[in-house]
């Protein structure tokens, strides 16, 4: 080496790097929280932008219902919005009721509902154009009739935000096959509704639109997802609504709200044009279904949806159209029952209103025939949550990075983030002390592999011919079993998994199951409740106390399910349900 290069090298190592490393880190790091500053400057824009969205729909919506009323003075929405589906269709086909007045009406007393429940994503305006579209038609099961709609149903020109950022602006490029049908059968879709945030949650709140609040109670969750459909109609702004069920999500804020809700079998309603944060997921099924006020509301809406219409747009529903003969059927039935599954024992409340309607079924001469639920705790940690987080939650979480989380939500992705290894440790460690915990963490592991994946769902056929053979061996028609409820508290949906086994279940199986109010909560039943001891005696036990605790007054409904594509007989033994409980009150009164 040269006797310059020595030097040169000498006078470089001289040199003080310090200043260098630590300009660079410093400048590094600024860099870092610059980009996530304008990141997160980014995110609230698009919030801020969608709730501008919701606050230019509603003011619009106000105005124009002034103007109606202006225009009309002897204008009043309250006896419109008080009739039954069937009493309002009558009264729209035989003329004296017109489409746009009763429009105004719903949309009247909805903008007021929602300044105290917070139920909608926004009014669809195009409703007031697609007036003129109906006049002239005059035709349709459901014509004239203003329906709502949950947030992730398509809708030309809006966005289907699952209340994730992720999804915010990206409206619709064409309306969803339910909601062409829809229109095609006379109905009005003017509002969209309120969701938890990512939809795998029976809350509603998120961090675009804030939280829904129960016509009943505003101390109290409306449910959810559906939750701002249940909330809406439950307080009298929507006849009718579709919702959509993967674990619940129809029947839970229809309990709590005090209404009735269907999931029909997957697959006999079109689920295109509709959004998810598990899109792909295909071991537990979602379906989308009807919301309203009585199970005849419920068996309109499929009536007009089963038409050729939804059968030509997507092929992939199998022509079925809805048999009446069935759904009007009044012979006796052969009622299978459970009153607890094991895993989690029912409230007071639930326990009482099961077995009062499970008395009124045996009085009118149908057949009840006990009916255990086969390995509900193997079938709910190693089938259902393996399946519906068979990728380790990895497509849900993408959709929860880009914004906050709401507060109901916060441990569900620190939980789905958390390493697989830590993960099985954390489940090995708390098997001995909160083994249904324990085996709900381990579920969240997920798969490994497609092999894996595959014998998954060989396994939830398996058990699907399981219980199937078991209703064949027992000969029954339908199956009664309490229903969730009452009402939660606020934010306990977050922390209890294990109530979802009564819903959760017929999702796997992909049964239609739907929920019929029969009861409200005594101040009997909220004084059991300190004798509560749950099925396990664990955290989660405990917490489900707190979360239905101040119930006094508020819903109780039971499920009603049928084995897959008998929704008609599903929908006709809810019926019965609802028609015996009448009867019963009645009967009380006098």
């Amino acid at each position: 080496m040269s006797r310059f290069n020595v030097q040169q090298l000498t006078i470089d190592m001289d040199i003080n790097w310090t200043p260098v490393i630590v300009t660079t880190l410093c400048g590094t790091g600024a860099l870092y929280l610059f980009l996530k500053w304008r990141n997160n400057q980014k995110i609230q824009k698009k919030i801020l932008n969608a709730r501008k969205r919701r606050d230019k729909s509603i003011k619009l919506a106000e105005q124009a219902v002034q103007q109606f009323k202006m225009q009309n003075p002897d204008f009043k929405s309250s006896s419109i919005v008080s009739l039954s589906l069937p009493e309002l269709t009558g009264k729209l086909k035989d003329g004296s009721l017109q489409p746009d007045t009763v429009l105004y009406a719903f949309m009247e007393k909805a903008l007021e509902l929602n300044k105290n429940l917070n139920c909608s994503t926004e009014i669809i305006m195009e409703s007031v154009a697609q007036l003129k579209d109906i006049s002239a038609q005059k035709k349709g099961l459901l014509y004239g009739v203003p329906i709502s709609i949950k947030d992730n149903i398509g809708y030309e020109g809006h966005d289907t935000s699952c209340g994730v950022v992720s999804k915010l602006d990206q409206p619709a490029l064409m309306d969803s096959v339910m909601v062409t049908v829809l229109k095609k059968q006379g109905a009005i879709p003017f509002i969209k509704t309120n969701i938890p945030q990512g939809l795998l949650n029976y809350d509603c709140g998120n961090p675009i639109y804030g939280q829904t609040l129960n016509p009943n109670n505003l101390q109290k969750t409306p449910g959810g997802s559906s939750g701002g459909e249940a909330a809406l109609i439950g307080g009298g702004g929507s006849i009718l609504g579709i919702g959509t069920d993967i674990g619940g999500s129809i029947r839970i804020p229809a309990s709590f709200c005090g209404i009735c809700g269907f999931k029909p079998t997957a697959k006999r309603l079109s689920l295109q044009g509709m959004s998810s944060c598990v899109r792909g997921q295909k071991s537990v099924l979602s379906s989308t279904g009807p919301m309203g006020r009585d199970v005849e509301s419920l068996a309109l809406c499929m009536r007009a949806l089963l038409c050729q219409d939804m059968f030509s747009m997507d092929p992939t529903v199998p022509p079925i159209p809805f048999n009446q003969e069935v759904y009007e059927s009044s012979e006796p039935l052969r009622i299978g029952y459970y009153e607890n599954d094991g895993y989690h024992q029912p409230s007071p409340s639930m326990a009482r209103a099961f077995r009062e309607t499970k008395d009124l079924l045996e009085r009118a001469g149908h057949t009840l025939v006990p009916f255990q639920p086969l390995r509900v705790y193997h079938t709910l940690h190693e089938l259902a949550i393996r399946g519906v987080f068979s990728d380790r939650g990895r497509t849900f979480l993408s959709h929860l990075k880009a914004g906050p989380i709401d507060p109901c939500l916060c441990s569900q992705p620190t939980v789905l983030g958390t390493p697989g290894f830590i993960k099985k440790l954390i489940s090995v460690v708390l098997k001995p002390f909160y083994p249904r915990i324990s085996a709900s963490i381990g579920g969240l592991l997920g798969v490994g592999s497609v092999a894996e994946l595959w014998k998954l769902h060989e396994n939830i056929e398996q058990y699907i011919q399981e219980v199937t053979a078991e209703w064949r061996r027992l000969n029954v028609d339908v199956l009664l079993c309490p229903m969730l409820g009452p009402a939660y508290n606020f934010l306990y949906c977050g922390k209890l998994n294990s109530p979802l086994s009564y819903t959760g279940l017929y999702n796997l199986l992909n049964f239609p199951a739907g929920v019929v109010t029969v009861s409200s909560v005594t101040e009997e039943d909220e004084a059991q409740l300190s004798h509560y001891k749950g099925a396990y005696g664990d955290v989660w036990d405990k917490e489900f106390v707190k979360a239905v605790k101040g119930g006094v007054g508020l819903p109780v409904s039971v499920q009603c399910v049928s084995l897959p594509w008998q929704d008609e007989m599903c929908l006709r033994f809810m019926r019965e349900v609802e028609q015996l409980t009448a009867k019963n009150k009645l009967a009380k009164k006098h």
